[in-house]
């Protein structure tokens, strides 16, 4: 690209590259090629993206602990000042494990300590939703006082992250309900009370009709970030009451198609950002199709078919996680969006894979 993205602010949650000739406890400890990760990060900032980092697609959570999100932070956050790329960093209460007998406390102070770590590091925060929140919080009220205490406290604007239960099946009946219209009341409110201090708003829900009518009563000022990994197009796009900015695990994998529509919409050419995002979301919902939560395994496997690592490997063997036949269709369907940038390279990637399973 000649020019960053101007009509639309893009994030895309970025993955990490294992080291595959560690000895560590493949559950434990993280063990993360780091020259591999952040030449990553580079790719994404090259194309205009900015990089949200430590969050869902890095395996928070399913992997990667708070320890080593820290150090991933703290090296993204330098490479970010080196190269000049945007970035924000997760922060939440993962290092507090979920009781249902929690005080409530206790879940202020993990987040306070995230969200100290990421600020003090020069970073800005997604404030990412909470398992141990969601473990033991009571009803609406308990929500809306943890959230009152942090976004009280921060140092600049930051992302909500509302993440539901089809990524992380721990997060159900967050904000207090399992209703969602009631949900998204109570979280508005907590925007509307506090609207200063946060930025936007990420909703992962894989519903449009949900977040459409949760953009149209936002405060001025608050964007909305989809993280529709299904129907990311036409949200990102609009209609006569607004648009989603984004925030997307997908942009990972089809970075280069979705840099490309971008600045066709940029340009008000609506017909060619139409026509450069419509094969991608094939590829998109396969990846993230039920359990969804598994959708790392096809990101990381995009990459390893693009030459971005040399090997599909992941934090805790995830990359066993998803069967060969959707592999297999994952390969053609990324074949059909043009998303292999060399394909004999992928091609020559995908046999071994394939012969580890039988199949010759």
């Amino acid at each position: 690209p000649a020019a960053p993205f101007t009509s639309r602010v893009a994030y895309a949650a970025a993955h990490v590259v294992v080291d595959p000739l560690a000895t560590t406890h493949p559950t434990q400890d993280a063990a993360i090629d780091w020259e591999t990760t952040l030449a990553f990060r580079r790719h994404l900032w090259s194309l205009g993206f900015a990089v949200a980092e430590a969050m869902d697609t890095a395996q928070r959570g399913m992997g990667l602990d708070w320890r080593g999100s820290q150090e991933l932070i703290r090296r993204s956050l330098a490479e970010a000042r080196a190269v000049g790329g945007t970035i924000a960093c997760g922060a939440g209460t993962d290092h507090l494990a979920p009781a249902p007998d929690l005080a409530l406390d206790a879940v202020e102070a993990a987040y306070a300590e995230q969200v100290g770590f990421v600020e003090g590091a020069g970073g800005r925060v997604i404030l990412m939703a909470s398992r141990a929140l969601a473990a033991c919080a009571r009803g609406p009220d308990d929500y809306m006082r943890v959230y009152d205490t942090i976004l009280s406290q921060v140092q600049q604007p930051v992302i909500l992250h509302w993440l539901g239960d089809m990524f992380d099946p721990q997060l159900a009946g967050y904000w207090g309900s399992r209703d969602i219209p009631t949900a998204m009341d109570v979280c508005l409110k907590i925007i509307a009370s506090h609207a200063g201090n946060i930025d936007g708003i990420k909703i992962s829900l894989l519903d449009a009709g949900h977040e459409i009518a949760m953009r149209r009563r936002l405060p001025p000022g608050v964007k909305m970030y989809t993280g529709d990994d299904f129907n990311y197009p036409e949200l990102i796009a609009g209609d006569e009451y607004g648009h989603s900015h984004a925030l997307l695990g997908i942009f990972d994998a089809i970075a280069p198609a979705a840099a490309a529509a971008l600045h066709a919409l940029d340009a008000g050419d609506t017909a060619q950002y139409e026509a450069i995002f419509a094969p991608t979301v094939p590829l998109s919902r396969h990846i993230f199709q039920k359990p969804t939560f598994l959708y790392k395994t096809g990101v990381v496997f995009l990459a390893y078919l693009n030459g971005h690592q040399p090997h599909f490997r992941m934090l805790g063997g995830q990359e066993s996680a998803r069967s060969i036949r959707h592999l297999g269709e994952l390969f053609a369907l990324a074949d059909a969006a043009g998303l292999l940038r060399d394909p004999d390279q992928a091609a020559a990637r995908m046999r071994p894979v394939l012969a580890l399973a039988g199949i010759n």
